[in-house]
């Protein structure tokens, strides 16, 4: 039987084993065979964290949905919304608690109303009244809002919040590291530099992040790289950063989707979608750990496959994730533990469950969470 060699050169396997990927590797990576880069992203996902797939239960909460903010990519904002009580906000968390979840994740819009002291009341209440659950909240944009509003440093507000009690920030509100592209998509957000600040002086201040890359609207393949590449940096320096996800972005019901729609453009493809998780996992080999393929925005079928191009985790539960379908994701608001372990055992791996810092939890009959060490 005839087998075709591989065409990727061995240098450049070298290099991706060393964590010494470059950027015309990547592009070589990418315009050659896609499944010997998902071939090369897996065996490196195996040397770095085995055959076990994580998975946290967790919660949103979306304490407003109310934004002085003009990203064109948003369907979720509203001029006249809601803003949860701070009671509202213990509810929610509670009903979490009680299924099960380990994690809330508190997120919110850039309003007046929202300054430092509003998040930290909000921190330091769910903190007392459930003081096992992590909450991993805020994103860069509103810590660097929230500090202006109240005439303090980002690096003041960012100590505060982790004395109330804030676990982990957020990674989000990067959508694309690139000047170029947030003056079109998201003119009033934080530049590059800016974010690349908040997230280093959270990382110094003691506040481990997650990082994000909201890819497929009107970024270059290049900046989708150079994005990859500005979160190896920062990790190289500070190490703080426990995951990648990767995030589609979802064309429907907003400015941004509505003019890729027009030009016959409908989102991005699944191949491209494992192509960039199967990259991420080669440039940041030896750096971050773990590559999150998240089932709200491929589909659960999609992230099962991406178990084998290079992820290693499949995100939250959620229990509810307005923002993607209000933009129009049709996967569902919520994914059982249950569902989660039949997944990742039908892609042929082992289940663990994990808290936001990526330490395995085991239960006792109790049902407490014991956070294990780092996994």
């Amino acid at each position: 039987m005839y087998t075709k060699k591989p065409t990727t050169p061995e240098d450049v396997i070298e290099r991706a084993y060393q964590g010494k990927c470059t950027k015309e590797d990547a592009f070589l990576l990418l315009e050659g065979n896609p499944f010997e880069l998902f071939e090369l992203a897996n065996n490196l996902r195996a040397s770095t964290v085995g055959d076990t797939v994580s998975y946290v239960v967790n919660r949103n909460i979306y304490i407003t949905n109310k934004c002085v903010g003009n990203c064109g990519f948003c369907a979720y904002r509203t001029e006249k919304g809601y803003i949860l009580s701070v009671e509202e906000i213990l509810e929610k968390a509670g009903e979490a608690r009680k299924a099960g979840a380990v994690e809330v994740c508190i997120q919110g819009g850039y309003i007046p109303e929202a300054d430092v002291e509003f998040y930290l009341e909000i921190i330091e209440s769910v903190k007392a009244e459930f003081p096992d659950l992590c909450i991993h909240a805020l994103s860069p944009m509103e810590v660097n809002y929230a500090a202006g509003i109240s005439g303090m440093s980002v690096e003041e507000a960012l100590r505060r919040l982790k004395k109330s009690g804030l676990d982990s920030l957020t990674g989000t509100s990067a959508e694309i590291l690139s000047d170029r592209v947030r003056k079109i998509i998201c003119p009033g957000k934080i530049n590059t530099q800016q974010w690349i600040d908040t997230i280093t002086a959270a990382h110094k201040a003691g506040i481990s992040t997650n990082s994000t890359i909201m890819y497929g609207h009107v970024e270059t393949l290049e900046e989708r790289l150079d994005h990859v590449f500005i979160i190896r940096e920062i990790q190289k320096e500070t190490g703080g950063f426990t995951e990648l996800i990767p995030m589609a972005f979802l064309p429907y019901n907003n400015p941004v989707g509505e003019k890729m729609i027009a030009s016959g453009k409908f989102s991005t493809t699944g191949l491209e979608d494992l192509q960039l998780i199967a990259i991420s996992r080669v440039i940041l080999h030896t750096y971050v750990n773990n590559i999150q393929a998240t089932w709200v925005k491929l589909g659960k079928k999609l992230a099962q496959v991406a178990l084998q191009c290079g992820a290693n985790d499949l995100g939250g539960t959620l229990m509810e994730d307005q923002i993607s379908t209000a933009s129009g994701g049709s996967n569902g608001e919520y994914v059982s533990p249950a569902e989660f372990e039949w997944m990742i055992k039908g892609a042929g791996r082992t289940p663990v469950q994990r808290d936001t810092l990526y330490r395995k939890i085991e239960r006792d009959f109790s049902n407490k969470v014991n956070p294990l060490p780092i996994l």
